[in-house]
């Protein structure tokens, strides 16, 4: 959750650096936000682009943007021409951590009780797959968000974190959990202990992204993961994320039973027919979405 301005001297000379983001479009929704922007992206507009729009501050993620991301989220969620996400940030900064100033003079009490960053957690409960388009900074709350969704893909000068011990904290928003399950308790015990950053490089072989591109391909490489995601079945797309997030949260016997269910709740669905039927018939299927 630190924000990278309080702990390394290189980001005054990103931040006078740091271009502008490109404009998009708003969304179907119209709606209008400080500091995110929004769009329909993929040939049939099937994905939802969500771009942090923070520059001045790295894309620091102060209590406003984390509320219009949940709105946004909540816009693409109810969409029903939209079967993934992409969020991204900018190309020098994906986002350096939560935002210090915010958080500084919060008390024990203040924090227990107003629930302080639950509202973060939001990302994790969205159904349809979101994809995390990395390029620069990602750290603190920046990398807890990204571990969040469910791929990440990276730009080859990414960099991920958790520096959250160099002010004197911890990370707060799922920074020990998810990355320890992502890369191992040693590596994962060392970036939160020493608050050491990793490479774009040194995640792909740890396993925490997937993919890495050039900085310029990277978003449009999410996106077409994306819109490949999206020409499946949502509800079948639906099913399949949550059997893979139980792995996380079961053993592997458990996991195994609730992958049995909802395999067998396939069998339910009019989509099943349908690519079955495809297969079959060596035909394109045509997904409806029951």
């Amino acid at each position: 959750m630190a924000a990278l301005r309080a702990l390394l001297p290189s980001v005054r000379g990103l931040l006078r650096s740091l271009s502008h983001f490109p404009a998009l479009r708003p969304f179907a929704s119209g709606a209008n936000f400080e500091y995110i922007i929004t769009e329909k992206k993929g040939k049939n507009s099937n994905v939802g682009l969500i771009q942090l729009n923070r520059p001045k501050a790295l894309n620091a993620l102060c209590n406003g943007l984390i509320t219009e991301l949940n709105q946004a989220l909540e816009a693409f969620e109810a969409d029903p021409a939209v079967g993934a996400i992409v969020l991204t940030g900018g190309d020098k900064v994906f986002a350096a951590g939560a935002d210090i100033k915010e958080m500084q003079n919060q008390t024990l009490q203040d924090c227990y009780s107003h629930k302080f960053l639950r509202h973060w957690d939001q990302l994790t409960q969205v159904k349809k797959p979101v994809i995390a388009a990395v390029n620069g900074y990602a750290l603190g709350g920046g990398c807890e968000l990204a571990m969040m969704c469910d791929i990440i893909y990276a730009g080859e000068k990414a960099q991920f974190g958790q520096p959250e011990i160099l002010l004197g904290t911890i990370p707060g928003a799922g920074g020990t959990q998810r990355l320890t399950r992502a890369v191992g308790k040693s590596l994962a015990m060392e970036m939160v202990l020493t608050g050491d950053r990793i490479s774009a490089q040194e995640a792909k072989q740890a396993g925490l992204v997937s993919k890495i591109f050039p900085v310029e391909k990277l978003v449009e490489e999410a996106i077409q993961c994306a819109e490949k995601i999206a020409s499946n079945s949502k509800i079948i797309t639906a099913m399949a994320k949550e059997s893979v997030n139980a792995a996380f949260e079961m053993t592997l016997t458990e996991g195994n039973k609730l992958e049995k269910k909802l395999f067998y709740s396939t069998f339910a669905t009019d989509d099943r027919r349908e690519g079955m039927a495809a297969f079959v018939e060596k035909r394109k299927a045509n997904f409806k979405d029951h």
